[in-house]
């Protein structure tokens, strides 16, 4: 499971038109399933973000967890995360998960993510989706669960 982190002032995601997830402060999760990836995989993430030390304290110092600021997780599918574009000019997604293998992974790592008392938005697995967030700092981070759990 691969994760695309960016730190937020303020982010959404409008499918069709229409607002489905929004968040203040917090972060912008873009999530990617292989067909490896298990719960473990999932919970390994949930906990590596919702302590991963991010913020800015008092001293301007990167310190602070999700947990600590009382952030907010925007959690967008994505699996052009795992992208081939190694051959030719067209990317190769056969290392990403098919939906029924990849959607309760997504799912699983939300709900592990709100059982660590993150408040989360999502978009909508599947769909085409416009985001749009402040990015601040900017912060990104990329977390890949294989690195930690060897998948």
């Amino acid at each position: 499971m691969r994760a695309v982190i960016q730190r937020a002032k303020e982010a959404k995601v409008t499918v069709g038109g229409e607002v489905v997830g929004a968040i203040d402060a917090g972060l912008v999760v873009l999530l990617g399933v292989t067909h490896e990836d298990t719960e473990a995989a999932a919970a390994y993430l949930a906990e590596k973000i919702a302590h991963l030390r991010i913020f800015e304290d008092e001293d301007g110092k990167m310190n602070r967890s999700l947990l600590d600021v009382g952030g907010a997780v925007l959690s967008v599918s994505q699996f052009t995360l795992y992208g081939d574009c190694r051959k030719g000019r067209r990317p190769n997604f056969m290392a990403a998960a098919k939906p029924d293998h990849a959607l309760p992974l997504y799912e699983a790592f939300n709900a592990a993510l709100r059982e660590r008392g993150v408040h989360v938005e999502t978009g909508v697995f599947g769909a085409m989706m416009d985001v749009s967030l402040t990015n601040d700092g900017p912060v990104t981070l990329i977390i890949d669960s294989s690195e930690k759990l060897g998948n």
